[in-house]
């Protein structure tokens, strides 16, 4: 894991060690001395599952889960300051638990998207991991860090910090994985997710959150009108099961190419299966940028997106068919959400080519990822 810009670690840790110290109890009312907005969402296993709101001085709200660090609403106002709801998801906590949930609003790792056949090899030791998406390791596992229940290190009106500590071995990873995640809701309407992890032993690392979003608040069944613009002037390309290659190709020509804004459905139908791919940022590493902006014209809401990251997954939701049924009895059909989802690559312990996702002991792993929401 490429070392951080020292300065920007030590401002993290700074932070953190403030969050640190007023601890969340979790037995407390809806409101607390903190202004905290927290509601029992639900029990899994006996154990209570809390939603927590964040919202600023404009109105703009941002609920979040202690399970699998769930977005479950982001509530921003149109170009004629009608609220709306822009991500998927359900009403009640059985709706999160259900078997065919696609990882709406979750926090997913220990590594998010695809390892090739459940396994790498790292200091020639072998590692098996639970094959959960054919042959392949998706997001993690079977139980993957978006279901379980995280430990609420702090809460306050326009933050939420949650920790985890996975264990060695836990879904055939090496190492005991010590996670942290601040959600911060700026009076901008900014959310920033800000990403820290160590580990005793080397182990892959890659975390990012999971949302759907649809800019249209339910309004449109689908994304295809949203217009989406991406710096990047490759992708990693992928065989039939979304697998990495290892080559990285020009997106000039190709219905990959979104350094324009461009409408989603424009070029969907030439992607066979549609887009659900990794784009290579045109960036810096480890530099907080700009790297692309999502647009629903008929709303007006508008949201760009900064990272850290070197890559970010842009999923159409084309394996939603309608018979999930979200909030408010709507039913979820293809292309009913998309997800933008900041990381490393694919598949990264297997391929050489790729930058290294091996955190190792005495090293942070850090990231940040903002969407700010606006209308135009």
């Amino acid at each position: 894991m490429k070392n951080i810009l020292s300065f920007i670690l030590c401002c993290t840790v700074i932070l953190f060690s403030c969050k640190s110290s007023k601890k969340e109890n979790n037995n407390s009312s809806s409101s607390d001395s903190n202004h905290v907005s927290k509601y029992l969402f639900g029990m899994i296993e006996g154990k209570e599952v809390y939603q927590f709101k964040l919202i600023n001085k404009n109105n703009v709200s941002v609920s979040i889960l202690n399970y699998g660090g769930t977005v479950t609403s982001i509530n921003v106002p149109d170009k004629n300051g009608q609220m709306g709801d822009i991500v998927l998801g359900f009403d009640s906590l059985s709706g999160y638990l259900q078997k065919d949930n696609p990882y709406f609003g979750c926090l997913v790792g220990r590594y998010a998207n695809r390892i090739a056949k459940a396994k790498f090899k790292l200091n020639n030791v072998e590692y098996k991991l639970a094959a959960n998406d054919g042959k392949n390791t998706l997001h993690g596992g079977l139980k993957g860090f978006d279901k379980v229940i995280w430990n609420v290190v702090n809460a306050s009106d326009t933050s939420l910090l949650l920790s985890y500590e996975s264990k060695d071995g836990e879904e055939g990873f090496p190492g005991n994985v010590k996670a942290e995640v601040l959600y911060t809701l700026s009076s901008n309407n900014e959310l920033k997710i800000i990403y820290k992890a160590t580990t005793d032993k080397p182990t892959p690392i890659n975390l990012t959150n999971h949302s759907y979003f649809n800019l249209s608040a339910g309004k449109d069944e689908t994304i295809l009108e949203h217009e989406l613009q991406l710096d990047a002037d490759q992708f990693t390309e992928v065989n039939k099961e979304l697998i990495p290659t290892g080559k990285q190709v020009a997106v000039a020509g190709t219905p990959m190419n979104f350094n324009k804004s461009k409408r989603i459905g424009f070029d969907l139908e030439k992607v066979k299966g549609g887009y659900d791919h990794n784009w290579v940022l045109n960036k810096k590493p480890d530099v907080l940028a700009r790297i692309g902006s999502l647009y629903h014209p008929a709303s007006g809401r508008f949201v760009e997106i900064y990272t850290t990251q070197p890559g970010i997954q842009f999923y159409s939701g084309n394996f939603l068919d309608g018979k999930l049924i979200g909030k408010k009895g709507q039913h979820y059909i293809q292309h009913g959400g998309l997800a933008l989802e900041t990381q490393h690559f694919p598949d990264a312990p297997n391929q050489p080519s790729f930058a290294t996702t091996i955190l190792q002991p005495g090293e942070n792993y850090f990231q940040t990822t903002i969407y700010k929401f606006s209308v135009k």
